[in-house]
């Protein structure tokens, strides 16, 4: 998905271990060790969210996981209605430490892209970056080059789906295996769109399928926020794919096939709609300028 900055609260738990009183004679000097061991782990706090100038790139890590067992812990004894809840508050604890990692490794993420090798089409890693990604790996993360130059620390695909499948509300299952599927691949880069047009219009159906079907979804606001970006893009496309000429005016081929096609397929749509406009529009010889203004699709950042 279309990707923003969330600010996260730190949420913290004290986890009490009672035991049974034991005779000396009883305790085993391995079992004692065990006990110990236990009891450090349940009195861990993880990190506080707010990044830490001490903070090194495990602590952040374990912090991470620590939410993360956490949350399945809660997602056991909770209703799924509850569990949106739990869902919205990882998503921006992560976003917070992703945050702290990526000032963390500045340096890595300004120089990653200088790292690929074009004649392998492979990254060549040097040691110390490996170590790095191969710990972020532990938390659910990666580096994901954006374009232009530009490398990111990401939450892997499917990361959301593996803690809260089948345990959220059907809108919230919906959203988040359709916004890992999204994230499987870069969007756009360079200012130009990457995954095809059709793939495009397949994602603008079924977001408005979700719309109608989940009226009253707490997520509709977002959702509806990335459909119309979708649909900004889809008709007018971005400065380096367009789809029409800017010299005479002219719709694209292979924009014009793909419109012919989702109105064919989902002659119903508010997609289909919209691209029958934008045909009649740039069929009648319409200035462009004139033909933003009347199709009122505006991109939301």
């Amino acid at each position: 998905m279309i990707k923003n900055s969330i600010v996260a609260g730190l949420l913290s738990v004290a986890v009490v271990s009672c035991k049974k009183e034991a005779a000396v004679s009883d305790v085993k000097p391995v079992n004692d060790s065990i006990v110990k061991s236990e009891i450090k782990e349940d009195q861990y706090k993880p990190v506080d969210t707010a990044c830490s100038p001490s903070g090194k790139t495990e602590d952040y890590i374990r912090a991470l996981q620590w939410y993360r067992t956490r949350t399945e812990k809660e997602l056991a004894a909770n209703t799924p209605e509850q569990n949106d809840k739990t869902y919205e508050d990882l998503v921006k604890i992560r976003t917070k430490y992703t945050g702290c990692l990526s000032t963390l490794h500045s340096d890595i993420l300004d120089k990653y892209v200088n790292y690929y090798e074009y004649e392998k089409d492979r990254y060549n890693l040097p040691d110390h970056v490996k170590k790095v990604a191969a710990e972020l790996k532990k938390a659910g993360l990666e580096f994901r080059e954006v374009g232009e130059g530009i490398t990111e620390i990401w939450t892997v695909p499917g990361y959301y789906t593996s803690v809260f499948k089948g345990k959220v509300t059907p809108d919230y299952d919906a959203y988040i295996a359709q916004t890992a599927k999204e994230s499987e691949s870069n969007y756009a880069a360079d200012a130009g769109l990457i995954i095809t047009w059709e793939e495009l219009g397949e994602r603008l159906i079924f977001w408005e399928n979700f719309i109608s079907k989940y009226p009253k979804s707490k997520l509709l606001k977002t959702v509806k926020q990335d459909y119309n970006n979708y649909l900004y893009d889809y008709l007018f496309g971005m400065d380096n794919t367009m789809t029409y000429e800017s010299a005479d005016g002219k719709l694209y081929d292979e924009n014009i096939k793909e419109f012919n096609r989702i109105i064919k397929k989902y002659p119903n749509s508010n997609t289909a709609k919209k691209a029958k406009e934008l045909i009649t529009l740039f069929e009648a010889q319409t200035p462009v300028e004139q033909i933003r203004e009347k199709m009122n699709v505006e991109r939301q950042y």
